[in-house]
């Protein structure tokens, strides 16, 4: 039937048939109408709860779990360990301002982005320059606060033990030494860290624990009901957290560890062991049975706690705690492409090995 003519007049259950506009049929849509009305508002009070718990949210998931999705950050002058000159865990606001003020990113970031005066005289003595191949403020973005956890102003990540230090055991200490002095002269690239190979973020970014360093400190979480994806922007790692499984076997040792979570209430408690043996040294060296147990809450709209424990007797003298916030950013991660700017250590094995040349020459 064309379009532009008149559909028949429907047949309406009141043992007639009657033109669609008619007072009968009114009557009857209107007492319908109020039938129907009364009935979806019951349907309504009724099913509500449960309706609003199945949408999705900013702070839910479309199953009811907090939800951790999204871009976060973990930037500040707050690090790891405590500094020596820092007695106390928090900080009243007018000693993180004073500490803040005096700290060297922000005095660079200050002297550095201010504007020189073009018509000034030339300066009596050459002024100093940064060390040849060192990053300028430009490049760096660590924070410029220290952090907030749990409404405190924190010196440290570290809140047991209670000097906010990390408690490594002698070996550990001394291999770090050692190490340092060994990539002066590197006979091969494993003398190398992990970051310096383009294999792991550097200072321990891609966790776990998950620690912020002198930029790229992004993140991103994806989840579904099974699992959390983790992805770094410092050298692009990616961790991948596999919620209600089990672990692999002993011999699948991992880079960033093997991944299993659960939820305690609000909470998704994270459990990572099976670290690769090349994960013995670092920022947070860790022996393969080392255990890092790490806990994502969201507490707000723009702020996830972030908590960690270390238990490994191979590494450190005893377990140490930590508690981080992360911050909500309103950003992109972009690739960080690692390999194809690394000429630095290919040009530094091979100054070793020039020097090496000269050295047996007579």
């Amino acid at each position: 039937m064309p379009e532009h003519e008149p559909k028949p007049v429907s047949r309406l259950p009141n043992s007639r048939y009657t033109d669609f506009m008619s007072t009968p049929c009114l009557a009857y849509l209107r007492r319908e109408r109020r039938i129907a009305l009364w009935a979806f508002a019951a349907a309504v009070v009724t099913l509500l709860p449960s309706l609003l718990a199945a949408q999705p949210s900013d702070l839910r998931t479309s199953s009811d779990r907090p939800n951790l999705q999204g871009v976060w950050t973990n930037a500040s002058l707050t690090r790891l360990s405590r500094p020596r000159n820092i007695e106390t865990l928090v900080l009243s606001p007018e000693e993180a301002d004073r500490l803040a003020d005096g700290h060297f990113h922000n005095v660079r970031a200050r002297n550095e982005f201010t504007k020189s005066d073009p018509n000034r005289d030339a300066p009596e003595v050459v002024e100093s320059l940064p060390p040849v191949g060192n990053y300028n403020a430009s490049w760096v973005d660590p924070g410029s606060t220290y952090a907030v956890v749990k409404g405190e102003i924190r010196s440290s990540w570290i809140v047991d033990p209670p000097d906010g230090r990390v408690p490594y055991r002698e070996h550990i200490i001394e291999g770090r030494r050692g190490r340092g002095e060994l990539r002066r002269f590197p006979s091969d690239p494993e003398i190398f860290s992990l970051g310096e190979r383009c294999l792991l973020g550097f200072g321990n970014t891609g966790g776990p624990p998950m620690l912020n360093v002198l930029y790229n400190n992004f993140y991103r979480f994806v989840q579904t009901d099974d699992h959390l994806l983790i992805v770094v922007e410092m050298v692009h790692d990616a961790r991948i957290v596999r919620i209600d499984s089990k672990h692999g076997p002993d011999a699948d040792r991992r880079w960033l560890g093997d991944s299993i979570g659960h939820w305690d209430g609000d909470t998704l408690v994270i459990e990572t062991t099976n670290f690769h043996p090349a994960r013995s040294s670092g920022s947070v060296p860790l022996s393969a049975d080392g255990l890092v147990t790490e806990r994502l809450t969201r507490t707000s709209q723009d702020e996830l706690l972030y908590e960690f424990t270390v238990d490994d007797d191979a590494n450190y003298e005893r377990s140490f705690r930590g508690e981080m916030s992360f911050r909500a950013v309103d950003d992109r991660l972009y690739e960080y492409a690692c390999h194809e700017g690394n000429y630095a250590m290919g040009t530094m094995l091979r100054g070793a090995r020039l020097l090496e040349q000269e050295a047996t020459r007579p």
